[in-house]
């Protein structure tokens, strides 16, 4: 037994004994967890900044570069595309890195591809930069997630999460604002350069201050699970993101055979995993799907993805090509919604830690499907003020949904298991949000079509297309509201005793296998019945 653990004895009898009184939960981190945590939010910001300004810049690309919605999209798509192929691996990637080469590693890519797409004379190069961009987003959120978690106390996670989400909201909100603005003054190549210097100071930044949070691991990397993943998931995404085209018969290849080849891959994938995860060594361990609540919270999550990815693609092209709006007004319009997520962060977070997450999401799904159910009563001749509204019931809903979410399903987890629990949750998003593009705009181009075709002026039908989409939207997020009642409160006290296996030693490196009471002596590889025994 440890030291510090040691009971206490009286000279009597060793009968006689009496526990150490358990120390009290630290509350709050250490300044230097603090600087890392703050970089890290930082990077978040300008990685999600950078994400929604492509809403409302999109049809001024589109324009420009004469491209359709179908093809538009792409700009978007591709981007979850690639995060849909790195982040199965960003588990493995934080552990092997570490917290501080992780980051940098990350913030270069995202910083190099910002610079390919201000710099990028047409659609392919641009396109080629978005996704070098999404390689950096994909491991930076994740390795985000899994920092808070493994820093901050459980019993104060929900307030920080809150906190967080100050961020995670403003930056959505000012993104479109932001676009905006620049598309008043300049082109649509400007906004990258905009976000090019911020990214660069926040990589400099992180290398020096950023420092690892937690053990290392040397696992090593099986190709198998990666060239898996790249195909189950990339098909899948590919997949759902033809259906707008495929609306159009404009798709080369028919749509079934990605999703076909995806969902086999997955399998593939999936048994893979299994049997990997047996030593350790999985990709992604899928032992975080055991866990009731994380399974819950993940699936109403991924509804509700639809919800937000649906908005943030439709509202622009409603507002600038049905209602007429500048884009500067349309980012102007969506700002309020964003800053009353972000403000209503630490409540939200504070309310998590005294009341759980089913009090918060219930209420939080049923906003959101009413907000849907609203924008599917739109038209051409729709106020905005409508609108407005509308999309601010969505920015409250979603407010209630995201942070409790989070918190739940990571605190579900054993600590060892917090990398791959942020992981899927970062790839079951990008799924989530892929299939929710894709619904909505193949509700959009069909029933736009149909339209044209009985006669319809193009704006009717576009805006008969977009009401379309959004009254598909809140049909789905009805199964959210009814999976939010199965929200339970994870019990951190219970998550913090599970065995946590440690990383396995590099074989240059010196162990402490002969002191059964070191903090690095390592339980790897051992059946868990003789872990709990330990």
């Amino acid at each position: 037994m440890h030291p510090s653990t040691e009971p206490t004895t009286t000279a009597v009898s060793p009968a006689v004994t009496a526990p150490a009184a358990p120390a009290p939960e630290a509350t709050r981190m250490p300044r230097q967890d603090v600087v890392v945590v703050a970089l890290l939010l930082l990077s978040a910001f300008v990685v999600i900044l950078n994400e929604t300004t492509m809403g409302v810049a999109l049809p001024p690309i589109m324009d420009e570069l004469g491209i359709t919605p179908a093809v538009g999209q792409w700009l978007t798509t591709a981007f979850m595309l690639t995060m849909a192929v790195v982040i199965p691996a960003t588990g493995w990637v934080i552990q092997r890195l570490g917290t501080r080469r992780a980051y940098v590693l990350a913030m270069a890519l995202f910083s190099a591809g910002t610079l390919v797409a201000a710099m990028s004379p047409g659609f392919p190069m641009l396109l080629a930069g978005r996704v070098v961009q999404a390689s950096g987003t994909a491991i930076m959120l994740p390795l985000l997630m899994t920092t808070i978690m493994t820093v901050v106390p459980p019993r104060s996670r929900g307030r920080v999460m809150g906190n967080v989400a100050i961020v995670m909201s403003a930056a959505p909100a000012l993104g479109p604002t932001l676009s905006g603005a620049v598309l008043e003054v300049s082109g649509w190549r400007t906004i990258f350069l905009v976000v090019l210097p911020i990214a660069l100071v926040s990589l400099v930044l992180g290398a020096v201050f950023v420092r690892d949070t937690a053990e290392r691991s040397s696992t090593r990397l099986d190709p198998w699970s990666l060239l898996l993943a790249a195909a189950a998931f990339g098909g899948l995404v590919y997949g759902l993101s033809s259906l707008g085209e495929a609306a159009q018969a404009t798709t080369v290849v028919p749509v079934w055979v990605p999703l076909a080849g995806g969902a086999t891959a997955l399998a593939l994938f999936v048994w893979r995993q299994l049997a990997l995860q047996r030593g350790d060594e999985a990709l992604l361990d899928l032992r975080v799907f055991a866990a009731r609540d994380f399974t819950v919270a993940l699936a109403i999550m991924a509804v509700s993805m639809v919800a937000l990815f649906g908005s943030i693609i439709l509202l622009p092209l409603y507002l600038q090509d049905v209602l007429g709006m500048t884009p500067l007004a349309t980012g102007l319009l969506v700002l309020p919604g964003g800053l009353l997520m972000g403000l209503l962060g630490p409540t939200v977070g504070s309310l998590y830690d005294r009341v759980g997450p089913r009090p918060l999401v219930v209420p939080g799904t049923v906003a959101v499907t009413a907000s849907l159910a609203m924008l599917a009563m739109v038209d051409a001749q729709t106020s905005t003020w409508y609108v407005l509204g509308a999309h601010v019931v969505l920015s409250l809903g979603l407010a209630f949904v995201f942070t409790p979410l989070f918190t739940a399903a990571l605190s579900a987890l054993s600590p060892h298991l917090y990398s791959h629990g942020s992981a899927a949750i970062s790839t079951v998003q990008q799924l989530a949000g892929a299939a929710g593009t894709a619904l909505f705009v193949a509700v959009l181009t069909t029933t736009s079509l149909a339209l044209g075709e009985d006669g319809a002026s193009p704006t009717t039908a576009l805006a008969g297309g977009v009401a379309r989409a959004f009254a598909w939207g809140a049909a789905v997020l009805v199964v959210a509201v009814v999976a939010a009642f199965w929200l339970r409160r994870p019990a951190p006290e219970e998550q913090d005793l599970t065995p946590e296996p440690a990383a396995a030693p590099d074989e240059h490196e010196p162990t402490s296998a002969d002191d059964p009471d070191s903090v690095e002596n390592t339980d790897y590889g051992l059946p868990s019945g003789e872990r709990a025994t330990r």
